[in-house]
């Protein structure tokens, strides 16, 4: 019920950029900023979740990561740029919390399932950021909510999240090892870093696409609701790639392979859009929707697999999604300026095959079979 909660904030806007754009007057620039601002407040906040998280207990914490979160997704539509902008500054705050902090408390509460949780956390959080992405532009347009109504939806499942989180609030705090003499300082180590720089490649690739498909296709000649359904098939396709990836991952001693053929897929995925042809579009979607799944997954999974320690779990969790989410962040923007200088799609493929290499190399060097 949590997982559900921790994508739709932000796969929600990329089909309604157009809209917002319109009513606000942003430039594409200020848009992909919509996108990358969560990505920022993500780097930054994640950072302390591991301290909330000892302070409050660890199911304490994920519930005020939730209530933050709701409360960001109604600021966020009820006035101007400005309130647009600290609302979902507001969301990132409560995702990262939650999210970080999720890892370990599966750990510590469910370690003889650690395979299917994960894999649980990653395929309900791509199952419904691909409804959102899907159902924002319908809810805007026929339900004729626009899309301040069309973002605020998706508060009702925070809500009902919040509901079904209240038992875990008088259970006794979710120990995380506290011994500094166990705990390892991830900073320092050579192998945390290369699994951060995996983590921030496919987020990278994942941000910047869901925010900036759903404009390509329409500059390409499909409706808003044609692009919008496209972002979510490739999302709900996502979902075979992010179930099974950690169950195979836990069997094996070194994932290097697995992450070797995942980067092949997005690297063929990417060249494939150079291609206006709607069933080459489709076919190269449908690669890349299997590779951001299994990625996803598999980053969750190596923070689990390269650490021996609960508390050490927590800190790498907090590194890879601070540090990688710094990296994440540059993607939105960065393509969004580049569309204002040089008014080419191409740029975002480029873009997007460049990191994919990054991610290939970086992973396998983080699937051997090491610990920190």
């Amino acid at each position: 019920m949590i997982s559900i909660n921790l994508r739709t904030s932000i796969a929600s806007v990329g089909p309604l950029i157009p809209f917002i754009r319109e009513d606000l007057g942003l430039t594409n620039g200020l848009a992909g900023f919509l996108t990358t601002l969560p990505l920022l407040t993500f780097a930054t906040f994640s950072l302390f979740a591991p301290a909330i998280g000892k302070k409050l207990g660890m199911g304490r914490a994920v519930f005020l990561g939730i209530f933050i979160l709701t409360l960001g997704v109604v600021v966020r539509v009820l006035g101007g740029i400005e309130l647009l902008l600290f609302g979902t500054a507001l969301t990132g705050i409560g995702i990262v919390i939650a999210n970080v902090l999720l890892i370990p408390l599966i750990k510590v509460r469910l370690p003889q399932k650690l395979g299917l949780m994960t894999a649980l956390l990653a395929t309900m959080m791509s199952l419904f950021a691909a409804i959102a992405a899907g159902f924002s532009v319908p809810i805007a347009v026929d339900l004729n909510l626009g899309w301040r109504g069309s973002l605020s939806s998706w508060a009702v499942f925070m809500g009902i999240a919040l509901l079904f989180w209240i038992p875990q609030l008088t259970r006794p705090k979710a120990g995380m090892n506290t011994s500094n003499e166990k705990a390892k300082n991830v900073w320092k180590s050579k192998l945390a870093w290369q699994i951060t720089i995996f983590m921030g490649c496919q987020s990278v690739m994942y941000f910047t696409l869901t925010a900036w498909l759903p404009d390509m296709l329409i500059a390409r000649g499909w409706s808003p609701v044609e692009a919008g359904a496209v972002s979510s098939i490739m999302q709900l396709i996502s979902l075979i790639g992010s179930y099974f990836a950690p169950a195979i991952l836990i069997r094996l001693k070194q994932q290097s392979g697995v992450i070797l053929g995942v980067g092949i897929g997005y690297i063929f995925g990417f060249l494939g859009l150079f291609s206006e042809s709607e069933i080459m579009t489709y076919v190269s979607l449908t690669a890349i929707g299997l590779g951001m799944g299994a990625s996803l997954s598999i980053a969750y999974t190596l923070i689990s697999l390269r650490t021996a320690e609960d508390q050490t779990t927590a800190r790498l969790s907090a590194m890879v999604q601070s540090s990688g989410y710094y990296l994440a962040a540059l993607g939105p923007i960065l393509f969004g300026v580049s569309l204002d200088l040089f008014g080419s799609w191409n740029i975002l493929i480029w873009f997007l095959i460049f990191f994919s290499v990054l991610f290939t190399g970086f992973g396998m060097a983080a699937g051997r079979d090491l610990k920190i």
